[in-house]
């Protein structure tokens, strides 16, 4: 399988992803920039996190209207599948890939540091690899990671298992200690209708790596392949 690295002037963890990808997964990379509409062939897009653009107007705001997103769009809509990792998640918001929107962190802080969280569903291909609940650590860093949904949004998104994961503490209870950011539900990380295209905050590439003493992301990743592999 070939994944596509979308890069913007400001992303700081593409080559992150591209090292997992590539180095740990074995997997066919391609980088593709922002002024681009060219995929490459592609056939799973990866939008990474950073401060895109700077995060000037709202995060994601400004590469949401890039060349490469109207071929990522195109794509998402054709059926093609597409991950979105903090900055990555926020994009796909703006798109209108993905529902609902990422606020500002009710403590009004940037917030870098370790996380729980567990799959809210087996149905998707990032989550039906995974152990019933299992608990990861993942770490995660933002300031606007407070995922928010109209009660009717929200509504459909439990209806249709939408939800991919939700932030626990380290013994998988779902409380408000354990939201890091006042996400709605502790929600964590979010699919379209179609399971497809989806958005997390938290950062599986940087819990990928046995050198960093933390591999739980790597799971979510090997998940995606294995269920590739079978479809």
């Amino acid at each position: 399988m070939k994944f596509g690295v979308v890069v913007f002037p400001g992303s700081n963890c593409d080559e992150d992803l591209i090292y997992t990808f590539e180095s740990i997964l074995g997997q066919e990379v391609a980088r593709l920039w922002h002024k681009d509409t060219d995929l490459q062939g592609a056939e799973f897009i990866l939008i990474p996190g950073g401060f895109s653009y700077g995060d000037y107007l709202r995060s994601g705001a400004i590469a949401r209207f890039s060349p490469i997103m109207t071929s990522v769009i195109d794509h998402c809509n054709k059926g093609g599948f597409a991950l979105g990792i903090c900055n990555g998640f926020q994009i796909l918001c703006e798109a209108g890939l993905l529902p609902g929107a990422l606020l500002h962190n009710d403590s009004q802080k940037f917030v870098c540091k370790n996380v729980f969280m567990k799959a809210a569903t087996s149905s998707t291909i990032l989550s039906s690899g995974l152990e019933p609940d299992k608990v990861l650590k993942i770490p995660i860093a933002h300031g606007e990671g407070r995922y928010y949904a109209s009660t009717q949004e929200l509504k459909k998104l439990n209806e249709n298992q939408q939800v991919v994961f939700r932030y626990c503490d380290k013994d998988g209870l779902f409380n408000s200690d354990a939201n890091p950011n006042g996400s709605l539900e502790n929600i964590a990380g979010v699919c379209n209708a179609s399971k497809n295209v989806f958005g997390m905050m938290p950062h599986p590439e940087r819990a990928s790596d046995i050198a960093l003493g933390n591999t739980d992301g790597r799971l979510i990743f090997e998940s995606i392949l294995n269920s590739m592999m079978v479809a």
